[in-house]
């Protein structure tokens, strides 16, 4: 049976950062994400998407920036009791915060952060697919694979749905719950540090691309095609923290398309000018610059006319001349 409440999914998403203000900014600039305060905190801010507020941003002062992920659980004391006695260990204590519900801070054995949360009562969660601007995958770099599945289980019951063989780079396990996809898992090189990486889904990763460099974060890895058809690509922001980006195959699929069928309603080249929506600046640079072309290819062919007319002439000339001297000679042989 299907389990409606928030027990083993993702919840919410804290950027621990040394400049709040500007990692709005950026996120604005590259995702869509609106800035809210929090009516609980009014000195918490919170990123949010036209589907409602997805997390929130934290001072960092010391300390490497990142995201720090929270798992939904029905009972958080429980949790970090199991979570302790599997070789985890907890960071902050369960604390409470607005609503009555309450969240707590740990590391899974093999030393990756993450965040818990559990609300008052149960509350139902649904099951619908990710939007545009909202957090569409989690995936972890772990050193050992296995063991960090099965911990990961035993807290929020996930389950293993599909393996694929990386070859040299080893097993990539997607895991979910209740038979739906939440990300996946794999073990990292051994001179990365364990830890979470979130993806944000978009609608163009390429475009993505673009915008992350123009606000000044960095391209790390991608953009690349991953089994299944899906795009993603990954970026470290202006401030530090690491973070991903996740295109369906049918959004791309589409964004291909649609370029397609603009090359194809392209006007073929048929020797007649089309109108081009430019400035008028521009299109009266554009005016000027043809006048003067039009002007110095009638100079130059007036030149040219001029020059044959009088190559003619001279031809000419010489033609008399040639028939005089014929006749002159003609005379003298006669005498």
């Amino acid at each position: 049976m299907a389990d409606p409440t928030l027990r083993g999914r993702f919840v919410w998403h804290d950027l621990m950062t040394p400049e709040t203000s500007g990692a709005h900014a950026f996120y604005s600039k590259v995702l869509g994400w609106k800035t809210r305060a929090s009516q609980q905190d009014p000195s918490y801010s919170m990123f949010a998407t036209a589907n409602g507020a997805i997390g929130g941003s934290a001072l960092l002062p010391v300390g490497t920036p990142h995201w720090l992920h929270y798992i939904g659980t029905s009972d958080i004391e429980e949790t970090l009791q199991r979570a302790t006695a599997l070789g985890g260990s907890v960071v902050t204590a369960a604390t409470p915060v607005g609503g009555g519900g309450q969240y707590a801070v740990l590391t899974d054995p093999q030393g990756a952060v993450f965040g818990t949360y559990g609300a008052a009562k149960d509350e139902p969660a649904s099951d619908a697919p990710p939007k545009r601007g909202d957090f569409s995958w989690h995936e972890l770099a772990t050193s050992d694979l296995r063991a960090a599945f099965e911990f990961y289980a035993a807290l929020f019951g996930w389950e293993s749905l599909l393996e694929h063989d990386m070859g040299p780079d080893g097993i990539y396990l997607v895991f979910g719950r209740d038979g739906i996809p939440q990300g996946g898992m794999f073990n990292k090189p051994a001179d990365t540090a364990a830890a979470w990486l979130g993806y944000v889904r978009v609608d163009d990763v390429r475009k993505t691309v673009g915008k992350v460099r123009s606000a000044r974060g960095s391209l790390i890895n991608g953009p690349m095609e991953v089994p299944g058809g899906d795009w993603i690509a990954q970026f470290i922001d202006p401030y530090g923290a690491l973070f991903a980006v996740h295109a369906l195959a049918s959004d791309m699929n589409r964004k291909t398309v649609q370029q397609q069928t603009a090359v194809k309603a392209a006007p073929a080249s048929t020797g007649k000018k089309t109108k081009s929506k430019v400035a008028p600046e521009a299109r009266t640079a554009e005016v000027t610059a043809k006048a003067k072309v039009a002007k110095a290819k009638t100079k130059a062919k007036a030149k040219t006319t001029k020059a044959k007319t009088a190559k003619v002439k001279v031809t000419k000339a010489k033609a008399k001349a040639k028939v005089t001297r014929a006749k002159v000679t003609s005379a003298k042989a006669k005498t």
